[in-house]
């Protein structure tokens, strides 16, 4: 992809991302999907983990289609994200899976 592209992409998905409503989650997949792009879960990603330290996008929200918080670069991230999901009410089993028939964002 060229970087116009990933501009475009990645635009698309922090605009998708900020609907997500507080105490709610959803996949990397329902993302690529809502954005009309249902292959490209990896690319939503990408642009999470492209994110700028200065943003306001809730990508805490946004975890794998198992309801798991998925491996971050940045060492915590994914405790971190735990910690600002329960802030915000997202319950997880013993298993440190989020009960996804409860808290999925159902658009």
């Amino acid at each position: 992809m060229a970087k116009s592209t990933n501009d475009s992409l990645y635009q698309e998905v922090y605009a998708m991302v900020c609907e997500i409503p507080e105490g709610r989650v959803a996949s990397y997949g329902q993302i690529a999907r809502l954005i009309g792009r249902p292959r490209y879960a990896r690319h939503v990603g990408y642009a999470l983990a492209a994110l700028p330290d200065e943003h306001e996008v809730p990508w805490h929200r946004v975890v794998n289609s198992k309801g798991e918080i998925s491996s971050r670069s940045k060492a915590g991230y994914e405790d971190y994200q735990r910690i600002l999901l329960e802030e915000e009410g997202v319950e997880f089993n013993p298993a440190g899976r989020i009960y996804l028939k409860q808290f999925l964002w159902d658009v």
